[in-house]
C-alpha cells in the first residue's frame, strides 16, 4: 500500500519538478551546466558544479567528470568550484589527489559533498590527507547529525570553508533531531571562527536567521542553493541582506531523481515550488 502511494506521488511529482527546473537545469552534460552558469552569471549570480554521479558510476569515471568541470570552472567570469563526491570514487587519496592539484592551479577550491553519517570520518581523513595538495578545500555539514559541532570545530581548526545544509539521512544516535536546531547549532559554531560560511537552504525563515548571525559575528558567508528547488523566496532574503548568492549546478542523470528525493522527503517544498512556478510564469 505504502509504496503504491509513493509511485503515485512520484508519478505525480515528476512532471511538476520537470516543468519547474526547465529554467534552471536544461539538461545532464557538462556543457549544459556551463550555458546554465554563465546565465546565472550574467544575473550576478556565482555557480558550484557538481557531477551527480549514477550508482553504477565506475570511480575513474566519476573522476574523469570532476576533473573535466575544475576545467571549465576556470572559463566563468565569477570565482566558481567542484563539489565531489568521495564515497563513490572510494577515498582514494591518488585519484582525487589529481582533483585537487587541478584545483591548486587554477585557484579554486574543492569542496567536498556531504553523504550518509557513515562517510563523515572517512571524508575527514581524507582531507587531512589532501591539505599538502590544496590548502582550500570545502566541507558540506549536515546540522542533523550529534557530531556536526565536532566537525565545524575540526573545519574551522583546518581552515576548511563550510557548507551548512540540514540534511539527507539521519544521525544514528539521534534520528528524531530537529533539523533546523541542528542547523543553527552548526551556524552558532561557525559564526566569527570559520573562514566563510554558505547557507545552503530554500527554508526563508531559517537562511535569514543563520545569515543575521554570519552578518553580525562578521563571517563572510553567501547563499547556496540547488538549481531545480524554488528559490524565489529565499533570493528575496539574501537580496535583503546583501548576501551573495551562488547555485549548485549539477549534471549527470541522477541529478532528477535526487531532486524528486528531495521533495518527498519535504512536502511543504510543495508550496514553494508552486510559487516558484507562478512567479516565474508572471516574469515572462
Amino acid at each position: 500500500m505504502l509504496r503504491k502511494l509513493r509511485d503515485l506521488i512520484q508519478s505525480a511529482a515528476t512532471p511538476l519538478l520537470r516543468a519547474a527546473s526547465r529554467a534552471y537545469v536544461p539538461g545532464p552534460h557538462l556543457d549544459d551546466a556551463l550555458t546554465l552558469a554563465r546565465q546565472l552569471e550574467a544575473q550576478g549570480l556565482r555557480a558550484t558544479i557538481g557531477y551527480f554521479n549514477s550508482d553504477d558510476d565506475a570511480p575513474d569515471l566519476i573522476a574523469g567528470h570532476d576533473l573535466a568541470a575544475i576545467d571549465a570552472a576556470t572559463t566563468l567570469k565569477h570565482p566558481a568550484y567542484v563539489s565531489i563526491k568521495a564515497p563513490p570514487m572510494l577515498y582514494d587519496l591518488n585519484r582525487i589527489g589529481m582533483l585537487a592539484r587541478l584545483a591548486r592551479q587554477h585557484g579554486q577550491w574543492l569542496h567536498f559533498d556531504s553523504h550518509g553519517p557513515e562517510t563523515a570520518a572517512p571524508t575527514l581523513r581524507l582531507m587531512e590527507a589532501l591539505r599538502d595538495e590544496h590548502p582550500r578545500l570545502g566541507l558540506t555539514i549536515p546540522g542533523r547529525w550529534v557530531r556536526s559541532v565536532r566537525d565545524a570545530e575540526w573545519a574551522i581548526a583546518h581552515g576548511v570553508r563550510v557548507r551548512v545544509v540540514k540534511g539527507q539521512w539521519a544521525c544514528p544516535d539521534k534520528p528524531n533531531m530537529d533539523q533546523s536546531a541542528g542547523f543553527m547549532a552548526v551556524i552558532d559554531q561557525l559564526a566569527g571562527r570559520a573562514v566563510e560560511v554558505a547557507v545552503a537552504s530554500h527554508d526563508a525563515q531559517l537562511v535569514r536567521q543563520a545569515l543575521q548571525r554570519l552578518q553580525q559575528a562578521g563571517t563572510p558567508c553567501e547563499l547556496e542553493l540547488l538549481c531545480g528547488l524554488p528559490r524565489h523566496e529565499v533570493m528575496a532574503v539574501a537580496r535583503e541582506l546583501g548576501v551573495p548568492v551562488r547555485f549548485y549546478v549539477p549534471f549527470g542523470t541522477a541529478w532528477l531523481p535526487y531532486a524528486l528525493g528531495q521533495l518527498l522527503r519535504q512536502p511543504r517544498m510543495w508550496g514553494w515550488m508552486l510559487k516558484d512556478l507562478l512567479v516565474s510564469y508572471r516574469l515572462r
